[in-house]
């Protein structure tokens, strides 16, 4: 049976310089993500959102130096300007705050999420290095909203002129079901702090 870090290892699409395999932090679902920090493989990243948790701040700097111990890109989400005062590699942006970014420097990565074909071309238009497509399948994150399914997401990928990262409800058999689609990356929670304490953390 093949790891949700196997199936990332198998993706082919451009990757701009970012990881095939994302960890992405939840305050309610994943509460203290470093030991899934801990395990994942080198050159892996991170999207740090934890939004109005009152340690923010204390476990950026944890993850920054498990980031930089590991190899593992970390991006915070939120504007770029916080993400370069934390010391992060880059941000990650919500659909709609798409529109409203400068880079604030060469070689600072910016990802954004999208629901759609029209936040997919937003996300072009601002400039973003690659995009968040979710949901993929069901998740706890948002229980009710309307999933994308391999087939749709699959048609969206082929129409998206920049990579396009895989979220929601993604482990291990997901990603198979994703196979045929042409994904720069997969991006969990839930799959990846799993597949962590499966690993004794």
């Amino acid at each position: 049976m093949t790891t949700l870090a196997e199936q990332a290892r198998r993706l082919k699409a451009p990757r701009r310089g970012l990881p095939h395999l994302w960890l992405v932090t939840d305050s309610q679902r994943l509460p203290d993500p470093l030991p899934a920090a801990r395990r994942l493989p080198s050159g892996s990243g991170i999207i740090l959102r934890h939004y109005d948790d009152p340690g923010r701040l204390a476990l950026t700097r944890q993850l920054r130096r498990i980031a930089a111990q590991r190899r593992l890109v970390l991006l915070l989400a939120g504007p770029p300007p916080a993400g370069l005062a934390a010391g992060a590699d880059g941000a990650h942006l919500a659909e709609a705050r798409t529109r409203y970014w400068r880079r604030p420097r060469r070689g600072f990565r910016v990802t954004c999420a999208a629901h759609s074909l029209p936040a997919l071309r937003r996300a072009e238009r601002a400039g973003a290095d690659a995009v968040l497509l979710s949901p993929a399948f069901p998740t706890a994150s948002h229980p009710n909203a309307r999933t994308l399914g391999p087939l749709r997401l699959a048609a969206l990928c082929r129409q998206a002129r920049l990579p396009v990262i895989a979220l929601g409800g993604i482990d291990a058999r997901g990603a198979r079901r994703l196979a045929g689609a042409r994904l720069a990356g997969l991006a969990a929670i839930a799959g990846l702090a799993i597949a962590s304490r499966a690993h004794g953390n």
